[in-house]
């Protein structure tokens, strides 16, 4: 089996192709012949060796890529009817796992982490949907602002800033959010109520919008204690690279992991309707071929993107 990979952490260029022994599925497990993956910031970190602490037992090579879609070529036993061979599928991907991550050919995964892909996407698009809108969506559920209620979002150009913001909307919460001048319209295009610019200041500025404070941010352009001076005393930022603080005036600091949501199924199945509905939208920024992942690596790494760029393994 074909697979992107690392035996030594590093720089882009560390990213090689791998011939790796064809996974199965094992209990409660299904294999998917992975068509797209998606290209996240959790990657880079994977490359780089920052994830390493959560994979002590494992050695080289490691496989990133923790959002696939594709077609189900292998049920294991013990699965509960719900997945059938040849059905297109999306899943997250625990790349830190046995298994190893979406950059390959195949990938075997709990069941439970797999839902049909979005009628209507191709594998490309659907492959850019589980991992961010479940961050955005874990962002808001520890921020619990209750309907009627104020949130910002910070990076709501990018994959999870953009969830979140039409999330947010779904919630019935009125949304204030950052952009870059280019980027207005299209946040707008999301549902924010309120776009500030970017940059220095921001804070202040969505301050000005909320004289109180926001008593919820989601920060999804990791400006961690920049973001406080517009958060209401006792209000709640979720972060999503691990930052914990230290903050002030009683706000709590909640960093917020992806894989906290790996396994919910009814809530992976919900992001897929929604996606479906339209209240969600998949944004692909560009396709590549999986040969390509180290070029995808540094057009990450550089920034301004707006979606998601996404491995093809078809």
């Amino acid at each position: 089996m074909k697979a992107i990979g690392v035996h030594d952490f590093g720089g882009p260029e560390a990213l090689q192709a791998l011939e790796l022994p064809e996974p199965q599925a094992g209990p409660g497990e299904v294999r998917i012949r992975v068509h797209a993956a998606a290209v996240n910031p959790t990657d880079v970190m994977l490359r780089t060796g920052g994830h390493a602490v959560r994979m002590p037992d494992r050695r080289p090579p490691f496989v990133p890529g923790m959002d696939a879609a594709g077609v189900i070529d292998q049920v294991g036993p013990g699965t509960d009817g719900r997945l059938a061979m040849g059905q297109r599928v999306v899943a997250m991907v625990l790349f830190t796992g046995p298994h190893g991550g979406a950059y390959a050919e195949q990938v075997v995964v709990p069941a439970a982490s797999v839902v049909p892909a979005p009628a209507g996407a191709d594998f490309a698009a659907a492959s850019t949907l589980l991992m961010n809108a479940m961050t955005a969506l874990l962002a808001l559920d520890v921020l619990a602002v209750p309907y009627g209620g104020t949130v910002a979002v910070t990076g709501a150009a990018g994959a999870v800033g953009g969830y979140a913001v039409e999330l947010a909307k779904v919630d019935g919460l009125t949304v204030i959010a950052d952009a870059d001048r280019r980027d207005t319209a299209l946040v707008r295009g999301f549902g924010a109520d309120h776009v500030v610019e970017r940059g220095t200041g921001v804070a202040a500025r969505m301050r000005a919008l909320a004289p109180g404070g926001v008593p919820g941010l989601v920060d999804g352009s990791v400006q961690t204690a920049g973001t406080l001076p517009a958060i209401a005393d006792g209000g709640t930022l979720a972060e999503l690279r691990g930052w914990s603080g230290p903050a002030e005036r009683g706000i709590r600091v909640c960093p917020v992991m992806a894989p906290d949501g790996i396994t919910d199924t009814k809530r992976l199945d919900m992001l897929r309707r929604q996606a479906e509905d339209g209240a969600l939208t998949l944004r692909v920024a560009e396709v590549f071929p999986a040969g390509e992942a180290a070029k995808a690596h540094r057009l990450l790494e550089a920034g301004g993107l707006r979606g998601r760029l996404v491995l093809d393994f078809s």
